[in-house]
C-alpha cells in the first residue's frame, strides 16, 4: 500500500465534484431521478454498516466498503450494477484489502438473516456466493482495480493531539463517520476532510481554534465549504432521535424498483 497520499492511486482518482453525483445514462432512462439516486447510495452505504456490524469487521473496513460502493458509481449505473449486490461484494473485497478477511458465505447468510421475512422487493435479493463472487470481478474492473483508501480517521486523530483538544474526539470521530454518507472521500483529501469534521466540533463545543487553525498552511475556504456540505447534508436527512438517518422505506423500494425492472 502506498505510504503516502500524495503519490497514491486514491490522490490521483479524486474528482471534480460536478463528476461524482451524476446519473448515468441507462438509469436516467429508467427514470431514476438525482434525489433517488442519491437516497440509494445513503440507503446502500447504511445498508453496509448494518451488514459490516453483523459480520464484526473493524470500521476502515467499513469506510473503504463505502468508498468503493460510491467510486463504483461514478462509473457504472445501477441497471447494470445493482447495488443492492454490490454493497455485501464491496464489503466482502474491502475486508480483504484490509485484511480482515469475512467468507463470503457468512455475508450471505446475515443478508438473508436481515431479510428473513420480508414482503417487499427485497424479498428476491436474498444472494448466493457464486453471486457475490462474479460481481466482485465486475467492481474489481469499474474501479480499475485501484484498491488503496486513505481515510480522515488517522489526520483526525494527530490533528486533534496537535490541537491539544482531544476532550473533542468523540464528536469529530461521529463527524468522520457521518461523512461516509456524503461522496466527500471521492472529492476531498482525508485531511481536509478531518479539519472540516474539527471545525464543526469545535462550533459545536464552543471552542475556540481560531489561531491554530490560521497557522495551518490549508485553505481554510475548501475547510469551511466541506464543513457546509457536512451541515446541509444533515438538513437534507431526516434524522432519529439517536441521530439516524430516517429513509421512508416506500420512497427507497421505488427507486431500487426502478433500476431492477426490466426494460
Amino acid at each position: 500500500m502506498a505510504a503516502n497520499f500524495w503519490t497514491s492511486s486514491h490522490y490521483k482518482q479524486l474528482l471534480d465534484p460536478d463528476k461524482v453525483d451524476v446519473v448515468q445514462r441507462l438509469d436516467k432512462e429508467k427514470g431514476v431521478t438525482l434525489e433517488e439516486f442519491r437516497l440509494i447510495k445513503i440507503h446502500m452505504s447504511l445498508q453496509i454498516w448494518k451488514l459490516a456490524l453483523q459480520v464484526k469487521v473493524r470500521q476502515r473496513v467499513i469506510a473503504t466498503a463505502i468508498t468503493y460502493l460510491r467510486r463504483v458509481y461514478t462509473r457504472k449505473s445501477m441497471t447494470e450494477y445493482d447495488p443492492r449486490l454490490v454493497a455485501p461484494t464491496c464489503l466482502y473485497l474491502a475486508s480483504k484489502v484490509e485484511e480482515s478477511t469475512v467468507q463470503a458465505r457468512l455475508l450471505v447468510f446475515y443478508i438473508k438473516k436481515m431479510y428473513a421475512g420480508a414482503t417487499s422487493s427485497d424479498e428476491k435479493y436474498r444472494f448466493e456466493i457464486k453471486d457475490i463472487l462474479e460481481m466482485e470481478m465486475k467492481v474489481l474492473e469499474a474501479l480499475d482495480y485501484y484498491l488503496v483508501v486513505f481515510h480522515p480517521y488517522r489526520p483526525l486523530l494527530q490533528l486533534l493531539q496537535d490541537a491539544g483538544i482531544t476532550d473533542l474526539t468523540q464528536v469529530a470521530w461521529g463527524l468522520v463517520n457521518d461523512t461516509y454518507k456524503m461522496d466527500l472521500i471521492l472529492i476531498h483529501p482525508p485531511h481536509m476532510i478531518a479539519l472540516a469534521c474539527i471545525y464543526i466540533a469545535c462550533v459545536l463545543k464552543d471552542k475556540d481554534l481560531t489561531t491554530w487553525f490560521e497557522e495551518l498552511r490549508v485553505d481554510m475556504n475548501i475547510v469551511k465549504n466541506i464543513s457546509m456540505e457536512i451541515l446541509e447534508f444533515f438538513e437534507y436527512c431526516r434524522l432519529d432521535s439517536k441521530g439516524n438517518i430516517l429513509i421512508p422505506e416506500d420512497r427507497i423500494n421505488a427507486a431500487l424498483n426502478k433500476v431492477a425492472a426490466k426494460p
